[in-house]
């Protein structure tokens, strides 16, 4: 333990012990997943960050080490902490400079945003001596002064290699490619059981192992091509859920990109033909199926029974509407009634009249 603390102090860290933790320490092989709460803290207490807190939740960080994350400092704190442990450490400017940037990035992370959202196109070094600001003032002011930070952590959990599924991020080309296949079908299973919402996770993931793979290709390229044809199945699956769900405008939205690349598709024509219908654009939708009959004529049946379903719900909302407005504009119109008038004159020079706006009921 004095060794570690020794070994510590040479590299620029100073470790304080809060909770020791039970067990053994692991070895922490490359590939080993920690998940760990942590508060960062200028030298003068000021907190920068709490994952307790951050984004209005509280979500701890999950690392997998030997990935390269952008901190590194914060592999070589874990390293030294048990499970269940709780550790101060106080870092070396060397090791924190890069500090705003990943608070950023954890930031918008916290909030559903993208993670490299107002980041330029340049090394983390680059933009830490650059005059960019990172859309945070106290970030931005650590930028510009860097300086020591305080990192408290709780290691919470240690998972060795291979006994958990790696994120999407975290793995490389070919397992993502290996990994495709597999989620695919367990999707389809998923979606057998009933269990749509979470068959249109399942599908997500592959389409974002895809995407992410076919952003390192050159648009119209072979493997581009390979890699589109993979993420199209996927993406009718992903709208066939959407379409269970309720959520049409995103069907119709993911469909119209599948015909502008693929004016062949009949299944992209026809789930966005549904969709339409449920919002009530009639003419998209009889256009759609008259394009689904045109490329597959033996649909004939189905799509004959999607008008006639389509044509019983607008004539049951245009009865609706006129029961509605039935008697909206017929008035119970009181008896005239006779009035007198004195042929006494009657002078207005003395009278005050207030005029007031009708009350709005």
């Amino acid at each position: 333990m004095e060794e570690e603390a020794r070994k510590l102090l040479e590299e620029g860290i100073k470790k304080k012990l809060v909770n020791p933790g039970k067990g053994e320490l692991s070895s922490f092989p490359n590939g080993t997943k920690v998940i760990f709460h942590y508060r960062t803290s200028l030298c003068d207490g000021n907190v920068l960050d709490d994952s307790r807190t951050m984004g209005g939740r509280c979500k701890p960080m999950e690392l997998i080490l030997g990935k390269k994350f952008k901190l590194a400092v914060w592999e070589r704190l874990v390293i030294t902490m048990r499970k269940g442990e709780i550790a101060e450490f106080i870092c070396d400017t060397k090791h924190t400079a890069i500090y705003p940037l990943v608070s950023q990035s954890l930031r918008n992370i916290s909030v559903g945003k993208d993670p490299l959202e107002g980041q330029r196109h340049c090394c983390g070094i680059a933009q830490i001596h650059s005059h960019h600001s990172v859309g945070h003032k106290d970030l931005d002011h650590l930028q510009a002064n860097p300086q020591p930070l305080v990192f408290t952590i709780e290691l919470l959990e240690v998972f060795p290699p291979g006994s958990f599924q790696l994120d999407v991020w975290a793995m490389t080309d070919d397992e993502k490619l290996a990994f495709v296949p597999q989620i695919h079908e367990e999707g389809n299973k998923l979606f057998k059981q009933g269990q749509i919402s979470e068959a249109k996770e399942k599908y997500y993931n592959g389409i974002a192992c895809l995407k992410n793979l076919q952003m390192k290709e050159h648009p119209g390229d072979e493997n581009w091509l390979k890699l589109d044809q993979m993420i199209t199945p996927l993406l009718l699956n992903y709208c066939q859920c959407l379409l269970l769900l309720g959520q049409y405008y995103e069907v119709i939205e993911h469909c119209t990109s599948l015909v502008f690349k693929y004016e062949n598709n009949v299944k992209a024509f026809y789930k966005r033909a549904k969709a339409h219908a449920a919002v009530w654009n009639e003419a998209e939708a009889r256009a759609d199926f008259a394009k689904v009959l045109e490329l597959d004529p033996s649909l004939g049946p189905s799509v004959a029974k999607e008008l006639r379903a389509m044509e019983e719900k607008i004539r049951s909302k245009e009865k609706e509407e006129k029961g509605r407005y039935k008697g909206l504009f017929k008035y119970n119109t009181p008896p005239a009634t006779a009035t007198t008038v004195s042929p006494k004159k009657v002078s207005f020079s003395n009278c005050t009249h207030n005029f007031h706006r009708p009350t709005d009921t």
